[in-house]
């Protein structure tokens, strides 16, 4: 079990059952770890998806369609990498909502413009055009 809090996840399965959605997740520098700590619920097959480990360039652009033109444009650690890659998730399933998330953990590589810690959390609505909001988080 991970040492996250199981309330705000009860509540997110509840709120996602009661209006019969499923997620699907888009990870990046978590590696899966969204994703694993959503499965400890008992029940999560009724609102979970599924989910996508998209560390390498690649990966994003093969699983999730990121255009390899934007990966070296705004590079993987941007905010709009993290909105392609909840929209391309959202595409590449059957799931109603998406969270990705792309980052710098560290501890090497970060730079000026993007420091280690540097983390990007995205998620978009299946609509007639997917909405996505993000927000920044910084160590």
């Amino acid at each position: 079990m991970s040492d996250i809090p199981d309330i705000p996840i009860d509540e997110l399965a509840r709120l996602l059952t009661a209006s019969d959605l499923r997620l699907v997740t888009a990870e990046s520098c978590t590696g899966g770890l969204i994703a694993a700590t959503l499965t400890e619920i008992a029940g999560s097959s009724t609102w979970f998806e599924g989910g996508f480990v998209t560390y390498r360039l690649s990966a994003k652009e093969r699983m999730l369609g990121v255009p390899a033109a934007l990966l070296a444009r705004e590079g993987a650690v941007s905010e709009p990498v993290a909105r392609a890659m909840a929209e391309g998730a959202l595409h590449a399933s059957d799931a109603h909502v998406s969270v990705a998330v792309t980052g710098l953990a560290g501890p090497d590589g970060g730079e000026p413009l993007v420091p280690v810690g540097t983390v990007w959390f995205a998620w978009a609505l299946r609509a007639p055009e997917p909405r996505c909001e993000q927000t920044a988080v910084h160590q």
